[in-house]
């Protein structure tokens, strides 16, 4: 269907051709994204409630299955009821986006994305207020500095030397960011407005992130206890 009738349909017919084309999405089926790039639009910058309780009919189902395919969530459901994470979800999507004329999603994948971003903050977040009160400096005789919240529930050998070397928290948290849940500067600053609201201290983090791990990659392959030409690549793959 052409774009120009996409954007003349009323909003309750749009809505039932976003689901028709997921489905034929889901389905392996050739289908038509602008459905569902019209009813963000008209959801997030022409802020029609009806469009928005679209959205989240359209897409509360792969809410679900991010929410249940995240690493997180056995550690996640203890804390929080899945539905409460979706509502948050979608609701820290709407305030991230929300007549922001300078976010413009060129295709579903990009719209999904800052999604799937919100849903995974929220994972996050819960976990961070709920594992806060447990955190445990390190040993006196290691390296200084404290493991950031993430090193609670991301138990991984290679992030967690990452976590000693690096200056301080707030680095780790930018590299954890940046490396770990793929986000871009702006996006960090977009999510994350409480503890970052300069994208250029993002990317003077990001510099002195990666001046660190290069002066230390064969460093951090020893510790890590990987084979040390095969481990250095994927240290180095991180910057």
């Amino acid at each position: 269907m052409l774009l120009d009738t996409i954007q003349d349909m009323n909003t309750s017919a749009l809505i039932e051709g976003c689901i028709r084309e997921l489905q034929k999405y889901r389905s392996g089926e050739p289908s038509n994204e602008h459905y569902s790039l019209e009813l963000f639009h008209r959801a997030l910058i022409q802020q029609d409630v009806l469009a928005w309780e679209g959205v989240q009919q359209c897409f509360t189902q792969l809410m679900y299955q991010w929410l249940y395919c995240h690493s997180l969530y056995k550690m996640a459901c203890r804390f929080e009821s899945d539905e409460n994470y979706i509502a948050q979800g979608f609701a820290r999507f709407w305030q991230a986006t929300i007549g922001n004329q300078n976010i413009t999603f060129s295709s579903l994948g990009s719209a999904l994305k800052y999604l799937h971003v919100s849903l995974h903050a929220i994972i996050i977040d819960t976990l961070r207020t709920y594992s806060r009160s447990t955190i445990v400096a390190l040993p006196a005789d290691d390296e200084p500095g404290t493991l950031a919240c993430e090193d609670e529930y991301d138990t991984s050998d290679l992030w967690q030397i990452i976590g000693h070397l690096l200056a301080d928290e707030r680095q780790y948290r930018v590299a954890y960011l940046l490396y770990h849940c793929g986000l871009k500067p702006r996006e960090i600053v977009q999510f994350c407005g409480q503890e970052f609201d300069d994208v250029q201290e993002i990317y003077r983090l990001r510099r002195n992130i990666i001046d660190r791990l290069r002066r230390n990659a064969d460093l951090l392959c020893k510790r890590s206890g990987y084979d040390v030409a095969g481990a250095r690549q994927e240290v180095l793959a991180l910057v």
